[in-house]
């Protein structure tokens, strides 16, 4: 199944053609993993402030979910 890319995609793609050895390609992967783990704690961050999340909320969330993973 092919599968056609964006335009943003496309230019990614553009720009890796100047990456000329492992290194940079390490690095550029790293730089991505940072952008996007930063971009999802922003989200988080927002959807906290939103939804008026409280620490007790977390709490129990990560209680529900350690209970859960103990259960299997």
């Amino acid at each position: 199944m092919a599968t056609e890319l964006n335009d943003s995609q496309l230019e990614v793609l553009k720009l890796l053609n100047f990456l000329k050895n492992e290194k940079d390609v390490a690095e550029i992967k790293s730089l991505l993993r940072a952008y996007l783990a930063d971009k999802v704690v922003r989200s988080a961050d927002q959807a906290f402030d939103e939804k008026a999340y409280t620490n007790d909320v977390f709490n129990r969330w990560k209680q529900e979910h350690f209970r859960r993973n103990a259960q299997q």
